[in-house]
């Protein structure tokens, strides 16, 4: 049997024209010969009348302290809806299908509410569905704990549904629908002469996910990686082949020329970021500062990035809604911490960079060129970030997309 996992988003599955779109998709996985499990998300985005957000504005206008577990509970409600009418669509056009939720997909999660994680996936009724040559339409983004209480994966966590399903059925491929053809090498909002991008490898695209791209959730991709299974982004409105997330850097046939992996696959960005300093020599007793200060993060729910940590200083940024609180806290304990609000981080990934001289320097010489001030840099084998001013950023992506000729 030839399983393939097709996930679609809100952006698919709102309009009876646009799940049209999604049966075309299905029908056409089947006459290649596979056997679809389908993951569906709740349809439509904010403001909708089944969206997830639009569900919990329900409650939130009843109450702001509604319990987690509750709230779970509702927000499963919109991928329900959505799985209900994808099953009746397929089933009028005469394609015996059926309807799973998490819990009946055998989806079994951590009890962390609102953001579950997923520890196990038993899909043996998936498989029985399958023999049966049934389209099993499962309901992204809910699993259900040990103890039989609905849970949801937090944001992204469609992806996550399709990615842990197709590990577990060890689907030949797993395909990401969207309202985009694929992964682009910038945001092309920002960047005009952006390019789809055929390949990426499991690393850049976690590393694009994780700074700022939002075409597919980071955890996904780490789920798939666990046995190499690929991920395929594409758009649900065009038959466009879309980026293939894979090991490889691009293809793999028999005679293949070699081809120099690419320097540099993508830019990112991250807006609204608070850069937080504070200088040893300004501190009573300096021993121990930096586990002071990250556990005093930590224990407030605080997360914490771009960490330098020198003799003279550490510094850290946190997301701009959480900056007063992290201040307040710090300012409790007797810092005196230095702030920079209007932060923004733009990254450089590629799995190509990783040892090679003067890719620092390059992206120095951009950003000089247009009087861009670095605030504070960063690295690991195939990212480089910047913290630059947030009225910055979009001229610092364009920069960077043109220094590296990912337009070409």
């Amino acid at each position: 049997m030839r399983i393939i996992v097709q996930k679609f988003g809100g952006s698919s599955v709102a309009s009876p024209a646009q799940r049209q779109q999604v049966v075309k998709k299905i029908i056409s996985a089947v006459q290649e010969g596979y056997s679809p499990v389908v993951v569906v998300s709740a349809m439509g985005r904010k403001g909708d009348p089944y969206a997830t957000d639009t569900f919990i504005g329900l409650v939130k206008e009843i109450t702001s302290d509604y319990p987690a577990r509750e709230m779970d509970i509702l927000m499963s409600c919109g991928e329900i809806i959505s799985a209900a009418v994808m099953v009746a669509t397929l089933r009028k056009m005469g394609y015996e299908s059926c309807l799973l939720t998490g819990r009946d997909a055998g989806i079994i999660t951590d009890k962390n509410f609102g953001d579950a994680r997923i520890i196990k996936v038993l899909p043996q009724r998936i498989f029985e569905l399958l023999q049966e040559k049934k389209i099993v339409v499962v309901t992204g983004f809910q699993g259900v704990t040990e103890d039989g209480d609905i849970t949801t994966l937090g944001r992204g966590g469609s992806d996550t549904t399709a990615c842990a399903l197709g590990v577990a059925l060890d689907a030949e491929v797993i395909d990401i629908y969207t309202d985009v053809e694929g992964i682009m090498t910038a945001d092309p909002r920002i960047v005009e002469d952006a390019k789809l991008l055929d390949t990426v490898t499991y690393n850049e695209i976690c590393q694009l996910a994780h700074q700022g791209a939002k075409v597919i959730h980071p955890r996904a991709v780490e789920i798939a990686m666990q046995k190499n299974i690929p991920v395929r982004v594409r758009s649900t409105f065009s038959d466009h082949p879309g980026t293939l997330v894979s090991n490889l850097g691009g293809g793999n046939e028999l005679g293949t020329d070699i081809r120099n992996d690419r320097l540099v696959t993508g830019i990112t960005q991250i807006p609204n970021i608070t850069q937080i300093r504070i200088l040893t020599r300004e501190v009573s007793e300096p021993a121990g500062l930096e586990l002071k200060i990250f556990k005093a993060m930590a224990l407030a729910g605080i997360s914490v990035d771009f960490i330098n940590v020198t003799p003279e200083a550490v510094l850290f940024t946190v997301k701009e809604e959480q900056a007063e609180k992290a201040v307040q806290i710090l300012q409790n304990m007797n810092f005196i911490p230095q702030v920079r609000h209007g932060c923004a981080k733009v990254s450089v990934v590629g799995a190509g960079m990783a040892g090679i001289p003067g890719v620092m320097a390059a992206i120095v010489e951009a950003l000089t060129r247009e009087g861009i001030q670095i605030l504070q840099s960063s690295d690991s084998h195939t990212t480089i970030w910047c913290l630059v001013e947030r009225e910055d950023m979009e001229r610092a992506v364009r920069a960077l997309h043109q220094q590296f000729k990912l337009g070409q």
